[in-house]
């Protein structure tokens, strides 16, 4: 399977030569829509599946007490969020562009993250400095990203066993046309070897992720002409930077 950096050189290749370009975009097209296809195609058996087992409950409510009933709803559950983030990750690079107020975005984007930690003992910090420009960008998309992020940081926060106190921040700057959007947490980190390979497809370090979600957002930030990065130390905490052009 390519990897991101296979399709970066591939995006260099197709910038030298016209019909090139012509011919590897034919065939991007094609790979994403055979995706689609295949995704449309597992999704409705899929979706009669659970409502097949929501039927069977209705009416025989003694499966709830059957061996592997739950397991079973758990692994549906994750075939459709698998479905759902390849779907994401195959059209990552598609963007409806709006001309967007960053500060007001990033300050509904936090508040948002900050309700949902009500019933943790998670600190969350940001810092949204007010001159941040109007930005044409996918909210969607980005907000997506965004919250992806802050959602792991608070998983990696909560997984830590020792009596540390869960911080999370998340800071901006402005500098040379860019915006740059940090979050950062005290959580379990990641090792120096697992590092390189996050924003590959597929590769996961958490026991329920798809290994989706990261190659999602370096897809969705790179379509925008930004980037990502991390840093992490195992056992101190990781940092996310987005970097977004001011276009």
């Amino acid at each position: 399977m390519f990897t991101a950096t296979d399709y970066d050189q591939l995006r260099q290749i197709m910038n030298q030569d016209p019909k090139i370009n012509e011919l590897l975009t034919r065939l991007f097209e094609t790979h994403r829509l055979e995706i689609s296809t295949i995704s449309h195609e597992i999704r409705n058996p899929l979706t009669l599946v659970y409502s097949t087992l929501q039927l069977i409950e209705s009416q025989h409510p003694e499966v709830f007490s059957f061996q592997h009933w739950d397991s079973m709803h758990q692994d549906i559950e994750y075939m459709n969020q698998l479905l759902a983030e390849l779907s994401s990750y195959n059209n990552g690079d598609r963007l409806n562009l709006s001309l967007t107020d960053a500060s007001a975005f990033l300050k509904k984007l936090v508040l948002s993250f900050a309700s949902s930690l009500s019933d943790t003992n998670i600190e969350f910090t940001s810092r949204i400095i007010p001159e941040l420009p109007v930005i044409s960008l996918d909210a969607v998309k980005i907000r997506q990203t965004l919250l992806n992020l802050l959602k792991n940081a608070k998983d990696a926060v909560l997984s830590r066993s020792d009596s540390i106190h869960p911080m999370i921040t998340l800071n901006t700057e402005y500098i040379h046309d860019t915006i740059r959007i940090s979050i950062k947490d005290n959580g379990c980190g990641i090792a120096s070897r697992e590092l390189a390979s996050i924003f590959e497809p597929f590769i996961t370090y958490k026991e329920s992720g798809t290994g989706l979600g990261l190659a999602i957002a370096r897809r969705i930030i790179k379509a925008h002409g930004g980037s990502i990065y991390a840093e992490s130390t195992l056992g101190e905490g990781s940092a996310f930077t987005v970097t977004l052009p001011v276009q």
